[in-house]
């Protein structure tokens, strides 16, 4: 398939072809794409899928990300040249790694401790940060049963407890940084800044997370992702 083969160009036109194209939202998920993009230097245009007039549920927009989520990509330099799509944050960090030969080790082991905290992001801390917001910041605040609030901070604790734990004598997740540290930050920066949730779990109590929050807004492309793409 070549990139305009794709509805999902006639509602966000591509100004550079030959350009990555993201279409995504600088939530958590999308900052993810934005680092990894800025540390990799990929060439790409930041499409704007927007929450507020539900881009997501568009048939444009569907036909990348059949899950109605950002982000979502299309590579017109795909494999054997052409153009690929995918969907979720996971799959298109892992596709951006092996595609530039960066943010993931060579070596299998390495590599393999990359993937498992990628993985880990995916399915325990992302998911469960989100939940917090629901419950502490949006529509869950409505809820009268303290519970399940209470389930969702308390896991969210002891994975913060795991990622200090995983921290102890490293600056980075796995080693160097790498597309597992893309993933996480994002959800660290959401949950303390933007749910305001940190002191429910005592955040200065931990003895590297912290520290390696610091580190990684420091750098600038998890500044820039902040602003990928712009909101408007």
């Amino acid at each position: 398939m070549q990139l305009t083969d794709y509805p999902v160009t006639r509602r966000w036109p591509a100004t550079r072809p030959g350009a990555i194209q993201l279409y995504s939202l600088p939530t958590p998920n999308g900052q993810k794409i934005g680092v990894a993009l800025e540390e990799m230097g990929l060439e790409y245009e930041a499409h704007l899928v927007s929450f507020d007039r539900e881009d997501q549920f568009t048939p444009e927009f569907l036909s990348v990300s059949p899950n109605n989520k950002i982000p979502a990509i299309i590579d017109p330099k795909g494999p054997d040249g052409e153009a690929l799509a995918l969907f979720e944050s996971g799959a298109i960090l892992l596709y951006l790694a092996e595609k530039t030969g960066k943010l993931l080790p060579k070596d299998a082991a390495g590599r393999w401790q990359v993937i498992q905290w990628l993985m880990w992001q995916m399915g325990g801390l992302g998911p469960m940060f989100g939940q917090v917001g629901f419950f502490h910041k949006f529509k869950g605040t409505e809820i009268e049963d303290p519970r399940p609030r209470q389930r969702y901070l308390d896991e969210s604790k002891r994975l913060l407890g795991v990622l200090d734990r995983q921290l102890d004598g490293q600056d980075w997740v796995a080693g160097d940084f790498s597309i597992a540290d893309c993933a996480i930050g994002p959800w660290l920066g959401t949950f303390r800044d933007f749910y305001m949730a940190g002191d429910l779990v005592g955040w200065d109590d931990f003895a590297n997370v912290p520290a390696y929050f610091d580190r990684f807004f420091a750098r600038p492309s998890a500044q820039a992702a902040k602003n990928i793409p712009p909101r408007g």
